[in-house]
């Protein structure tokens, strides 16, 4: 069989109940969103490896638990060091190495090593290095880490610099400074003279529409991270009031059309059977986009689940996957298997029957089974972790949270005066309790017991897959966990 092309486009943001097809409830239709799912395979049950968008998009990539890199809470900036470890090998060199071209187009926020006039100046709370030498070439982004071809932004929108960055250069040298507020919000931060806010996902958009068009004849792997629907919130004129709900809406509305262009392009390029596109999100929706008034709307991005981006709670990583193959994914299947963006890295290595080393693909499982309608799937059990560093295990019903609280930005947040009140640890049966409203550790301490040293035992081995335990990088976090040393 011929390689199938690869079309991989990660949501920064979007919530499970922001896809029609996926929430009937949703007031505004997301035609291309749908149409993946009525012509593919929907996922029920698929989770992102973090709660926030750096740590989900290094577990896509390196089919590795974000949390085993150093990078133990939060996100990075703009301008923070390379995360990926130097000589780790990504999906995209997995691809590479069989014969793809492989292109990453959107926002990379993993990581780059700026050229600098002298020493390297960290700045906290995403602001500005001020010595960055935009002339130089820029080392340890995408092009060092399996891609032939990259074009997009360093990080979010919402984090400078505003430039565009093609392989290892700026495209265009910063000449401004801009900044803005409200739901249009990004940080003050050197801009360049062309960089418009409101243009780049469409910029992009036109960039991996190209780049299929260039490359139709051999086997392509495009990874094309969006940065909408994140802050800054900018759809463009002609979708401003179409959703019926709020600037939020209309923006989730831009990315399916987005997404659409995408589509058609493979399909006027006569490439549709062959090519797989999969649409998914790096975390929950962000409370930016206003749920309340979202809410008197008709709308929750959560869908049904509790919490939101940067939670523990389910709003938190749940996230909506589509996957369209039309000559092997069976028309409007649907998938309750609980699976992870981790998963990546092992799939592809199954469909080009490539056997991954014990060092990549630590925490990935295959779901090429599942993707043909069999029941192959050897998860045992699955990891998440919060904004605060928070991690939650999930086997079967039962789902144990190792914090108090959230571990994030909804009630209860960490270390409020509530927060500190409440259980060491919350389990919830997501079976009869998908809403996590009532922690049954006292009733299951048999469960608590189990999965917490389930959890520990994947922390210490460094992986949860088989194989040759491996080194976790930053071990000295887990020193101060006392469900981990005691």
């Amino acid at each position: 069989m011929k390689k199938p092309n690869i079309i991989y486009i990660l949501a920064d943001d979007m919530g499970y109940g922001d896809i029609s097809y996926l929430n009937e409830k949703c007031p505004f239709k997301t035609r291309y969103f749908d149409q993946l799912g009525e012509e593919g395979m929907s996922f029920t049950d698929a989770h992102a490896t973090s709660a926030v968008c750096t740590p989900s998009r290094y577990g896509i990539l390196t089919g590795r638990y974000n949390w085993r890199s150093r990078l133990k809470t939060g996100v990075i900036g703009g301008y923070t060091p390379h995360l990926i470890e130097d000589g780790r090998q990504t999906v995209a060199n997995l691809l590479s190495d069989s014969g793809y071209y492989t292109a990453c187009i959107g926002k990379w926020h993993l990581g780059m090593d700026w050229p600098c006039h002298g020493e390297f100046k960290s700045v906290p709370d995403f602001g500005v290095v001020e010595n960055v030498d935009y002339t130089g070439i820029i080392k340890n982004g995408p092009v060092d880490f399996g891609f032939d071809y990259y074009y997009g932004i360093s990080a979010s929108l919402d984090m400078p610099p505003y430039v565009y960055i093609e392989n290892n250069k700026v495209v265009e040298l910063p000449t401004k400074v801009t900044s803005d507020s409200g739901k249009r919000f990004w940080r003050e931060g050197p801009t360049a003279p062309n960089f418009k806010h409101e243009q780049v996902l469409p910029h992009l958009t036109d960039k991996v529409v190209q780049t299929i068009e260039e490359h139709k004849e051999e086997p392509f792997f495009i990874y094309f991270p969006l940065p909408a629907p994140h802050t800054p919130i900018l759809p463009t004129k002609e979708w401003i009031g179409k959703s019926g709900t709020n600037e939020y809406g209309d923006f989730v509305m831009m990315c399916d059309a987005m997404v659409g262009k995408v589509m058609e392009k493979v399909k006027a390029c006569g490439l549709e059977e062959n090519t797989i596109i999969i649409y998914t999100s790096d975390n929950g929706c962000s409370p930016s986009a206003d749920y309340k008034e979202l809410a008197e709307k008709g709308h929750n991005p959560s869908y049904i689940f509790r919490g939101h981006k940067a939670d523990i709670y389910e709003g938190g990583h749940r996230i909506p996957l589509l996957i369209k193959w039309p000559e092997v994914i069976k028309a409007g299947s649907q998938c309750n298997e609980t699976v992870c963006l981790a998963d990546f890295m092992a799939t592809m290595a199954d469909l080009l029957g490539v056997i991954l080393p014990d060092n990549m693909g630590e925490d990935s499982v295959s779901e090429l089974g599942l993707w043909k309608g069999q029941d192959q799937y050897t998860r045992e059990a699955l990891v998440h972790q919060s904004i605060d560093g928070s991690l939650s295990i999930r086997k079967g019903k039962y789902k144990l949270e190792m914090c108090k609280g959230s571990g994030g930005w909804s009630y209860p947040v960490p270390n409020s005066e509530v927060e500190r009140q409440l259980p060491h640890v919350q389990l919830y049966d997501l079976e009869v309790d998908i809403k996590e409203q009532h922690n049954i550790y006292e009733q299951h301490p048999e469960v608590v017991k189990e999965l917490k040293e389930l959890l520990t035992k994947y922390v210490k081995e460094g992986r949860s897959m088989p194989g040759i335990p491996q080194k976790n990088n930053g071990v000295e976090v887990w020193e101060t966990i006392k469900w981990i040393t005691e």
